[in-house]
């Protein structure tokens, strides 16, 4: 059913389009040649979406031609709001000129070819971008700084830099050279510990076949820990024979990740010492509000901690942090998370906008944010899903410096 109203919308969508099209070429096979490559598309697109490749249409070439398809479908959709605005125009004037001449013909003048050539034109934006997204800016790892002051901070801990990387995906990767970039980047950030906050896969352990290797390079003096994010338990796409199977697959994904030597915590916790001070890491299973999976257990993720503890939370879903954990009376003074990608297309320029369709969803969806003295770093991704690009808002590899307040009583 999904796909007939898929198909009737961007039939729909293509005919209007097609009118900025007619208006700069001749009819002719032109037009044949248009509607051919549309049915084409369409028909490609439904069979690949309905039977995906490794088990999964967030990955490989499914992927791709869903990303192509999302951007065929936002360069019409900017052809549409010109030749609607055209469309609007010329039925008010149509009409005015019938009620100043009443006994003349109801007559809608034609399109103006400028308009339709400049529809086309801009529509060569996001279309450009989009593409761009998808061959190079997936990979345009950025890393983002930041410094984090707190009164209850261990001195021992005065100036303890993390790294945090998120949402590897690694399903959808198709460039080892490029992820081996971004994965020694993060390393040479010589972090005093990294953490990663979940969905290594999309759907499959088995993706993570080639990049295992890869992945288990990635250290930091004090480790590397790790949590479960909701696509690693197999509910997005999996194409599963049975339950069981789907388990499996779980129990296989929490094996890869500790022979790599990461710490991976399921809803526990565990101290860092220096100095004979400590702090905790603690980390919970994926928790997410609006229909997906809430296995994390704060309450067990905690046990044994106080509120004077100073502790590092990581939760893959921000809304955890909003609904659960920024108000808690054990007192998380960080949490870090992931999941949103900010969408992986909007707008940054630092100190004037940041922007991104996402924030309609989340409101932490990107960065940092405090509330009751408590904080929280979103972070953007390394990897990419569904559409396999990124536009504005680039992979990220975080770099948190944490920081003692001198005088704490002056805060």
């Amino acid at each position: 059913m999904r796909w007939l109203i898929f198909i009737a919308f961007y039939i729909l969508l293509d005919i209007y389009a097609f009118q900025a099209y007619r208006t700069l070429v001749k009819t002719g096979w032109p037009d044949y040649l248009y509607v051919i490559l549309s049915i084409i598309w369409v028909v490609g697109f439904v069979y690949l979406m309905g039977n995906p490749l490794n088990g999964s249409f967030y990955t490989g070439l499914s992927s791709y031609v869903f990303g192509l398809m999302l951007t065929v479908i936002c360069t019409k959709l900017v052809i549409i709001v010109f030749l609607f605005g055209e469309d609007l125009v010329r039925f008010v004037l149509a009409v005015i000129r019938k009620l100043g001449h009443s006994n003349s013909s109801f007559e809608i003048p034609s399109r103006r070819k400028f308009l339709s050539i400049l529809a086309l034109g801009i529509a060569a934006l996001p279309f450009g971008a989009l593409l761009y997204g998808m061959f190079k800016g997936k990979y345009d790892y950025q890393v983002l700084n930041y410094e984090i002051v707190f009164d209850d901070l261990p001195d021992a801990f005065d100036g303890y830099q993390i790294t945090q990387i998120s949402d590897l995906h690694c399903g959808s990767f198709d460039n080892h050279e490029k992820v081996k970039y971004g994965i020694d980047l993060a390393n040479e950030q010589q972090s005093d510990v990294l953490f990663f906050t979940g969905d290594l896969v999309n759907a499959r352990a088995s993706e993570t076949k080639e990049w295992r290797d890869l992945f288990n390079t990635l250290n930091a003096p004090d480790g590397v820990f790790s949590i479960l994010g909701n696509h690693d338990y197999g509910d997005h796409g999996g194409n599963w024979d049975s339950r069981a199977q789907q388990e499996q697959n779980l129990e296989d994904l929490k094996e890869i990740e500790r022979g790599m030597n990461w710490k991976l915590l399921l809803n526990e916790n565990r101290f860092i010492e220096r100095a004979g001070q400590r702090i905790c890491v603690v980390g919970v299973e994926n928790w997410g509000s609006g229909g997906f999976v809430q296995y994390g257990d704060l309450e067990k993720a905690g046990e044994g901690l106080t509120k004077e503890d100073f502790k590092i939370l990581l939760s893959h879903d921000p809304s955890h942090w909003q609904e659960k954990v920024k108000n808690n009376e054990k007192n998380y003074q960080l949490t870090l998370s992931g999941h949103t990608h900010g969408m992986q297309f909007g707008i940054e320029i630092p100190g004037w906008i940041k922007w991104s369709p996402v924030k309609y969803r989340y409101k932490n969806w990107a960065g940092i944010y405090k509330e009751f003295g408590r904080f929280i770093n979103v972070n953007r991704g390394f990897g990419y899903l569904a559409y396999p690009g990124r536009v504005g808002i680039w992979p990220e590899i975080s770099v948190i410096t944490l920081r003692k307040r001198k005088n704490p009583s002056n805060a």
